[in-house]
């Protein structure tokens, strides 16, 4: 696969891989949401077990360079980002088990407009027009898809909500850290501190692992996560963050129509008049983030 890629204009083989992870991602998303929903497996207890069979498979690329890449100046940093990121992973599990997923995913995606109210409240980062512009029709788009207002209104979805706050916040922190921190180091420290705190968290449900199809559905979730963080990780590689970003917007439409025919998940039109204000808001946000830091550099 890396032979192909390296052959491939990085303006293609970026999209290609960034679908690929979004494609990925919405399998494991159904996995997740037929163990929590048909099989009964407790929230917590997929997601350690997800992500202890992912960072198993990740763990020759992680090591092959040495354990230099466990040297770091902000241990206890890294354990506050990394404990954003397990309790989000655990909403968005939660959120799973109770929530369609088709207002999960469309709800999880207003995780860039809390970085961008976080960067201007903790990073004192200029907030422009522009931004606050994007963040209110980003978050208007949000409440068209909750619906509060309506009678099918469940505090449960609330949780896809949660989830995108707290990664939004593990993605500040790291932000913050790359300062004295490389990639690496990074990644090394979300996936090593990551399953220990799932554990803990899972502790009360249990940890064991379940036989038969519960248990085949934890493990092809944890390899499939494997795989999609590695495609993402690669599509960020060779091409940009703003150019990528319209791209990843496809995980949408894929998670629906998995949705739809796994679970017969039907959205409504409110949703896809959310979504086109998130997707819309967002798209906007980084091409605008994209010119001021062409300016910059300038």
């Amino acid at each position: 696969m890396t032979r192909l890629l390296s052959r491939l204009d990085p303006a293609i083989a970026g999209p290609l891989l960034i679908i690929l992870a979004g494609a990925l991602f919405a399998l494991v998303n159904t996995l997740l949401q037929y163990g929590a929903m048909v099989q009964g497996i407790a929230p917590s207890r997929l997601a350690f077990w997800q992500y202890l069979i992912a960072f198993l498979c990740t763990v020759p690329l992680l090591f092959g360079k040495g354990r230099s890449v466990l040297r770091t100046q902000q241990l206890p940093m890294h354990v506050l980002r990394v404990a954003t990121a397990a309790a989000g992973v655990q909403l968005w599990a939660m959120s799973l088990a109770h929530v369609p997923i088709w207002q999960a995913i469309a709800l999880i995606m207003l995780s860039p407009f809390f970085v961008t109210l976080g960067a201007h409240l903790f990073l004192k980062e200029v907030a422009t027009l522009e931004r606050w512009a994007a963040v209110t029709v980003g978050f208007a788009g949000g409440m068209i898809i909750l619906a509060p207002w309506s009678d099918g209104f469940s505090a449960y979805a609330l949780y896809p909500v949660g989830a995108a706050l707290l990664w939004a916040i593990s993605s500040l922190l790291t932000k913050r850290m790359t300062r004295t921190e490389n990639a690496r180091t990074l990644t090394v420290y979300l996936l090593l501190l990551l399953t220990p705190l799932n554990g803990l968290i899972a502790f009360r449900d249990g940890l064991a692992l379940d036989t038969g199809s519960a248990g085949l559905i934890l493990f092809a979730a944890g390899v499939l996560t494997a795989l999609a963080q590695y495609a993402l990780a690669r599509s960020y590689s060779i091409a940009d963050a703003a150019y990528l970003q319209p791209f990843d917007h496809v995980k949408l439409p894929l998670n629906v129509g998995l949705g739809l025919a796994a679970f017969g998940f039907v959205p409504p039109g409110s949703m896809w008049v959310g979504s086109l204000l998130i997707v819309g808001a967002s798209f906007f946000l980084l091409q605008r983030e994209a010119k001021l830091d062409a300016i910059k550099a300038d």
